[in-house]
């Protein structure tokens, strides 16, 4: 209000005299001296208040401490050779003007002189805080330092648990080796003991024989000597008769009790030959059962090779058909070299691109080159509109620009995109959090430029796999969990070999990579880890102890294309998926149009896979019937005509997310 009074004072005071008469000179002057404190008065510095005061006390100084205007008449009048008539009329000018302009000044002055109070009072405040403030950044600075100090005491510990570690695994090969070899030691003592005591078994038998032999030449050189005696014949021959006769009938029962022996026992054989005998029949018995099994197994394989053949031929007889109708009618198939000269990078770049594709796969290449360079053509998007049907981040009516970034760039921006979200609490929808990204990342002015070209880009190259995942995710195709689950299946394949690797060389074995996979994948049948290890580099005619470079496996391209092994496990992943709802479907025994129930489809889920817990069940369940999991009914409560679904919609709901085997479905019996 005082500058707009202020800087009219020169035009209103023309006003009041024709336009023939020359303005005064010291008129000028002073609209001239007005003008540069208006524009001072202008700047929006902390100190207009202040310089506005002191023009309201000019103001004031002109309109309250000034002559008045008979004055003002009587010095025109008592001096009228000393001033001048143009200096008279400057001056009733001014008198005039700052009469009307001092009102609002006046007016306005108590409000500001209290505004003026207290920014002096916030002033003083401001300096009184300013020790303060100083305190604050030296007591930030020292917990900067401590911090630093003490994450530099954590990087030494772990950096010593490391080396502990490493010498503990040492350790425990060591003494692994020594078990090992203590193992080695212990059978072969088993061994030579077992021997050692055949040996003294006999031993002792021939012991025994030797000393009834003894015994027996020593009774004979008694009877020799006796005889031999001359005190003999000097005994009584009754005596000796008799001797003779109970002799002789001693030598009668022990001859019968010998026949008697040989009777009974000569066909019985020592019980050392037995006990060997006997088990040598055991082992013989227990190889020939064996082998009676691996026989009825053979058998059993037998028929089912001869079954899996007469399907082969008639699966043979079935193809040779079709090959014949489709070699009459199927036309000539395509020079795909004829494409080297029309993509762009001629002949080594469509090698590169064709590289173990089949006709199929090289259309959809052909197709993205084609697109890519209308795509690059186009200079702006037609904007969709506010549609309920159009996605958020796409809501926008007009042409938008096209910013034309590289295919490098678009996936750097998807890669941070997922940096971020998995970074914090996933609240929001994906679509709103894509978009909120771009407004924090490239302004709100070039959110929905950069939204649309990201999308044409990831629509048209969907055999990019960091496109085309993040696709399927923005447009609802595939929940999130499906690309957090293969990332984290990643990070926990390469963790495991890391830890491995006690030499952190990067090296391993193809043994070592073959157990990984097994402990890591314990529900993969030997043809799928065979595969995985042929996409890592393995060949049939290559050694278990030939090392390769594992990290080689998880890198990827400026692109963000992954290696062939991470492909192979997604291809494997996805082909488990389709295995496991088509069991499930057969379970149900339903067509895709008829409906199912929710605790008919529980019952189908714990019969195919028996290990399924019961918050990875209520998670399907959730997800096929689109329910919150606290609204679902507990087991055993359901009503048998309760919640009914489509199965198709069921089926496709479970396509979408993250559904996958838990254990076998045929549990063995434990032991």
């Amino acid at each position: 209000m005082l500058v707009t009074s202020q800087s009219t004072i020169p035009c209103s005071s023309l006003k009041q005299y024709p336009m023939s008469t020359a303005k005064p000179r010291y008129l000028e002057q002073l609209e001239n001296y007005l003008r540069k404190e208006l524009l001072l008065l202008d700047l929006g510095k902390d100190s207009t208040q202040e310089l506005r005061l002191q023009v309201r006390a000019t103001d004031k100084m002109m309109a309250g401490e000034r002559p008045t205007d008979s004055g003002v008449r009587k010095q025109e009048a008592g001096y009228p050779g000393t001033r001048g008539r143009a200096q008279t009329e400057c001056l009733a000018m001014m008198v005039h003007h700052a009469s009307q302009t001092s009102r609002g000044l006046q007016a306005a002055a108590p409000q500001l002189h209290g505004a003026m109070k207290d920014f002096a009072h916030q002033r003083e405040k401001i300096r009184a805080l300013e020790p303060l403030k100083a305190k604050l950044v030296t007591l930030n600075e020292d917990c900067n330092e401590r911090i630093m100090a003490m994450r530099a005491e954590e990087r030494y510990e772990i950096s010593m648990l490391k080396k502990e570690k490493m010498n503990l695994l040492k350790l425990i090969d060591k003494k692994n080796e020594e078990k090992i070899s203590l193992q080695t030691e212990v059978s072969k003592l088993r061994k030579n003991l077992a021997e050692e005591y055949l040996h003294y078994l006999s031993e002792r038998d021939a012991r025994k024989i030797l000393i009834g032999d003894l015994n027996e030449l020593r009774y004979q050189r008694e009877d020799m000597s006796l005889a031999q005696s001359p005190g003999v014949w000097g005994e009584d021959p009754v005596k000796l008769t008799l001797a003779l006769k109970m002799t002789r009938q001693d030598l009668t029962r022990t001859q019968m009790e010998l026949n008697t022996m040989k009777a009974n026992f000569g066909d019985v054989v020592p019980r050392r030959d037995f006990e060997m005998q006997e088990k040598i029949n055991k082992d013989l018995q227990e190889q020939l059962d064996s082998l009676r099994a691996d026989y009825e197994e053979v058998c059993k394989e037998h028929d089912s090779l001869l079954q899996m053949h007469m399907s082969t031929l008639k699966e043979r007889d079935q193809f040779f058909s079709e090959l014949q109708e489709i070699q009459r009618t199927s036309t000539p198939r395509p020079n795909w070299t004829k494409c080297e000269d029309v993509v762009a990078g001629g002949q080594e770049r469509w090698h590169m691109l064709a590289a173990d594709k089949n006709s199929d796969q090289l259309v959809d290449v052909l197709l993205e080159e084609i697109g890519e360079g209308l795509l690059r053509e186009k200079d702006s998007f037609p904007g969709l509109g506010y549609g309920e049907t159009i996605p958020t981040f796409l809501r926008f009516d007009g042409p938008v620009e096209n910013k034309k970034p590289s295919k490098k760039e678009v996936v750097n921006i998807l890669k941070d995109v997922w940096k971020e979200r998995l970074a914090q609490e996933q609240k929001e929808k994906f679509p709103d959090f894509f978009f909120n990204f771009l407004e924090r990342r490239f302004g709100p002015s070039d959110a929905i430029a950069w939204a649309y070209t990201i999308f044409e880009n990831i629509k048209l190259f969907h055999t990019n796999e960091v496109m085309s995942q993040f696709y399927a995710v923005l447009m609802g195709k595939r929940t999130e969990s499906v690309y957090i689950n293969q990332k984290e299946t990643v990070a926990q394949l390469q963790k495991e070999m890391t830890n491995a690797d006690s030499q952190n060389e990067g090296l391993l074995s193809m043994e070592q990579f073959s157990n990984i996979l097994k402990s890591t994948f314990p529900l993969k049948k030997e043809e799928q880890i065979q595969e995985l290890m042929e996409a890592g580099g393995w060949h049939p005619n290559s050694n278990s102890s030939d090392l390769f470079n594992y990290r080689s496996l998880f890198m990827e391209n400026e692109e963000g294309q992954s290696d062939s092994f991470v492909q192979k496990l997604w291809q494997q992943y996805v082909i488990e998926k389709d295995e496991y709802l088509r069991e499930l479907k057969q379970e149900l025994g339903l067509e895709l149009h008829n409906e199912v129930t929710l605790s008919k489809m529980r019952r189908a889920l714990m019969n195919i896979d028996p290990n399924l817990d019961k918050q990875t069940l209520s998670t399907y369940l959730s997800q096929a019937f689109q329910l919150p999991i606290s609204e679902l009914p507990e087991e055993g409560n359901e009503v048998e005509e309760g919640t009914k679904l489509c199965l198709r919609l069921a089926l496709e709901q479970l396509q979408m997310a993250d559904v996958k085997r838990i254990g076998p479905r045929d549990i063995e019996p434990t032991s």
